[in-house]
């Protein structure tokens, strides 16, 4: 336990994104994409009315730092082009003496195929690396989920495990791939190479 509690400079800031803190504000933004069912498909819970999401949201606003491990930072991913909400990431701090965190994401279709999640997640990955000076992130995610996998592919996260049939989830049993990264395969991944920077 620590006796201060961590949190990023707001808004972190990427080429076409802001990352900030939750507001009970962002309720419409997220129930947009939090009531569908394509992206509860994957998720603990399902499609969301508005007051679920208005319940969830409130708990997202809470989660705007780390203290103690198991705590969870959550950031909405806002493109100010739009000047929406277009998905969310989280941090989830597992271990403070193994320096452990697992980054989490959900993101509006509507937006899909633009890179933002892709933007927004290698940002929580750089503060959580370099700021939060973790050792390990890990990702999760369904085996079946093609979208999650090449998001953590794409970010060079390197596939750990493939748990079979571990989960019992919305009357099915389903498989969970693990991904992680070390912070020195992220200093070296950040490294430009004959010129040219990460892609």
């Amino acid at each position: 336990m620590r006796d201060s509690v961590l949190r990023p400079t707001c808004p972190i800031a990427t080429a076409r994104l802001l990352l900030r803190p939750f507001a009970v504000s962002d309720i419409e933004d997220v129930w947009a994409y939090q009531r569908r069912p394509e992206v509860a498909r994957y998720m603990l819970w399902e499609a969301r009315s508005r007051e679920q999401c208005r319940l969830a949201v409130d708990q997202m606003a809470t989660e705007c730092g780390l203290a103690a491990e198991g705590d969870c930072l959550s950031l909405a991913v806002v493109w100010p082009e739009a000047d929406r909400v277009v998905g969310q990431v989280e941090l989830v701090w597992q271990s403070e003496s193994d320096r452990q965190g697992e980054v989490g994401y959900v993101f509006n279709p509507d937006y899909r195929g633009r890179g933002f999640a892709t933007e927004a997640v290698r940002a929580l990955l750089r503060w959580g690396f370099e700021e939060l000076d973790l050792h390990r992130i890990i990702g999760r995610c369904d085996a079946q989920n093609s979208a999650s996998i090449a998001l953590l592919e794409r970010l060079r996260m390197r596939r750990e495990a493939h748990f079979v049939d571990n989960a019992f989830v919305k009357g099915a049993w389903c498989g969970t791939y693990v991904y992680a990264m070390l912070q020195r395969e992220w200093r070296k991944s950040r490294t430009p190479a004959n010129g040219c920077g990460p892609s």
